[in-house]
C-alpha cells in the first residue's frame, strides 16, 4: 500500500504511507518520506514504523530526537534498548539522566 498526499511543504508531501504487508507481490517502494510518514521504513518529522528516523519518532527501530521503540536512540529515547542523553530501557547504553536495569 502506497499513498502519498498531494498538498507539499517545500516539496516534501504532507502524509505518506508505504507499507508492504504482502511479501509474494512484486517489489514496491518501501519507504515512506513525509513530514507525517508511516511505513516500513518511514523518514520524516513524526515517524512511525518498522524503521523511524525523524525529530519524533516511534518504531522498532528508532532514530530521533524524541525516540521509542524496542531499539531508540535519541536525546530522550525509550525503549528495550535505549540510548541517549536522557534514556529509559532495559538496557541503557549511554546517557546523562538514565533508568534502566543494565546501564552501561
Amino acid at each position: 500500500m502506497n499513498f502519498s498526499a498531494t498538498k507539499r511543504w517545500r516539496g516534501v508531501p504532507i502524509v505518506s504511507v508505504a507499507i508492504r504487508l504482502d511479501r509474494s507481490a512484486p517489489p514496491s517502494p518501501q519507504r515512506a518520506v513525509g513530514i507525517v510518514a508511516a511505513g516500513n521504513v518511514a523518514v520524516g518529522v513524526v515517524a512511525v514504523g518498522l524503521v523511524a528516523i525523524g525529530p519524533v519518532s516511534f518504531g522498532l527501530v528508532s532514530l530521533g530526537i524524541v525516540a521509542a521503540g524496542l531499539v531508540a536512540f535519541g536525546l530522550v529515547a525509550a525503549g528495550l534498548v535505549a540510548a541517549g542523553v536522557n534514556a529509559v530501557g532495559v538496557v541503557v547504553l549511554a546517557g546523562l539522566n538514565v533508568a534502566g536495569v543494565l546501564v552501561l
